[in-house]
């Protein structure tokens, strides 16, 4: 799944330990001997990694891994043309969905709801058309045709059949679960993990992470950092936290935009579904702590659009969701909003 998703400002502080593999014949060592293993590659466009405790090493990762990306991409990337989604946003109507996509629908759709709005994967169209999806689409927008297209947007226009196939009010609404599919990915490398009984673990793709149990070397939570959103030529972190059983996405501005080739214009990459522009926001980053990563990563890309007040009053009536924010005041000032459960994670 290329380009999936906009949340990599995340950056994981990985400390080098030599795997020790090597010394063990067959990977078999002893039961109460528990040692870090590392894993790294390529996924949905961007990159993975995985570090874990465990007595041996899991046979088969990667393979396993790689299985679970093609699943997901299969179902949900909108940059496979024979893909489950891309099927149903050029119309055809007898696409059997799988359990996966439903869950994802689901998620979305509970999202929606909470954030009245401000998440709406059906802003498919509106994101081909300001150029940040798989069709780059060279259109001026100006209000008419932003209008136009605003007919396509609205996630209650949706509906999952009994028969598993999706229903649109209309033909021409085109799904995108870019916002949401990468963290929902990490969820299930996680229950594999789970399956494996491996209760020591950090996985991390594309600046999103999720974390269980300890970094048992150094006998404390695993350490993850979010990024300074006011970083010059050097990547500097802003704070850093230890985790344990919770996700964390991050999503921003400063670095995915586009420069429209006619005008010169910057624009961001977080569009506004309520008024389908392309939001301009004193918000600079959020990064989301959830109890799993794809509704971190939903709730990250909602609040980069919606008000900071609003933002604030979605978290407080949700015990499950903590944010970190980042943004800029009425004097051009750059301040923080820390709600005071993500506080105690902070180093």
């Amino acid at each position: 799944m290329k380009k999936i998703h906009y949340s990599f400002l995340l950056i994981l502080c990985f400390f080098a330990c030599k795997n020790s593999n090597d010394k063990h014949k067959n990977n078999v060592v002893s039961k109460n001997t528990f040692n870090l293993y590392k894993e790294k590659g390529r996924a949905l466009g961007t990159s993975y990694n995985i570090l874990y405790f465990s007595p041996y090493k899991i046979e088969k990762l990667k393979l396993n891994l790689d299985s679970i990306f093609f699943d997901i991409n299969n179902s949900m990337s909108t940059y496979i043309s024979n893909s489950d989604i891309s099927k149903i946003n050029r119309g055809e109507v007898n696409v059997v969905v799988d359990k996966m996509f439903k869950e994802v629908f689901e998620i979305s759709k509970n999202v929606y709801q909470a954030t009245g709005g401000y998440f709406d994967p059906t802003v498919g169209q509106l994101v081909n058309a300001w150029g940040f999806g798989p069709k780059k689409l060279n259109i001026k927008m100006e209000p008419k045709i932003v209008d136009s297209l605003m007919q396509y947007v609205g996630f209650f226009k949706l509906e999952i059949t009994p028969s598993n196939t999706l229903k649109k009010q209309n033909p021409n609404i085109s799904l995108d679960f870019n916002a949401v599919a990468k963290g929902y990915c990490i969820d299930r490398v996680a229950e594999y993990f789970n399956l494996k009984k491996i209760d020591n673990y950090l996985i991390e793709l594309g600046g999103e992470v999720i974390a269980k149990g300890k970094h048992l070397n150094k006998k404390s939570l695993w350490t993850v950092g979010i990024d300074n959103p006011n970083q010059k030529n050097e990547r500097t972190l802003i704070t850093t936290l230890g985790l344990n059983n919770r996700a964390m996405a991050t999503s921003g501005n400063y670095r995915k935009f586009r420069i429209d080739s006619l005008t010169g214009k910057k624009y961001v990459h977080t569009i506004n579904a309520l008024t389908g522009y392309t939001q301009e926001s004193t918000v600079l980053s959020v990064s989301v702590l959830a109890e799993n990563c794809a509704m971190a990563d939903a709730y990250a890309t909602a609040f980069m659009a919606m008000p900071l007040n609003k933002t604030k009053i979605v978290v407080k009536n949700n015990t499950n969701l903590e944010v970190y924010i980042v943004y800029n005041n009425a004097n051009n000032r750059t301040k923080t909003f820390i709600s005071e459960g993500f506080k105690q994670f902070l180093n």
